[in-house]
């Protein structure tokens, strides 16, 4: 594989795992299970009725510089 052809498939990496996580999301939904996800600071378990229950809350994100290393204590 060259490495075009790599860079084209890293470039489609993003939306592609956008979708796939979409994806199941949904599938969790419709087999009657709830799911986990981050909204506002929180984590809230979704129920598939759409009800949301807060569970508890989180750090905001951390901000990253591309290339960069930090180091994690």
């Amino acid at each position: 594989m060259a490495d075009q052809d790599i860079q084209q498939l890293e470039s489609q990496f993003p939306t592609l795992s956008g979708q796939v996580f979409a994806d199941a999301r949904q599938r969790v939904l419709a087999s009657g299970q709830s799911v986990l996800q981050s909204e506002d600071g929180c984590v809230v378990r979704v129920y598939p009725d759409g009800r949301k229950e807060w569970v508890k809350r989180i750090e905001p994100p951390t901000s990253v510089t591309a290339g960069a290393i930090y180091t994690i204590r």
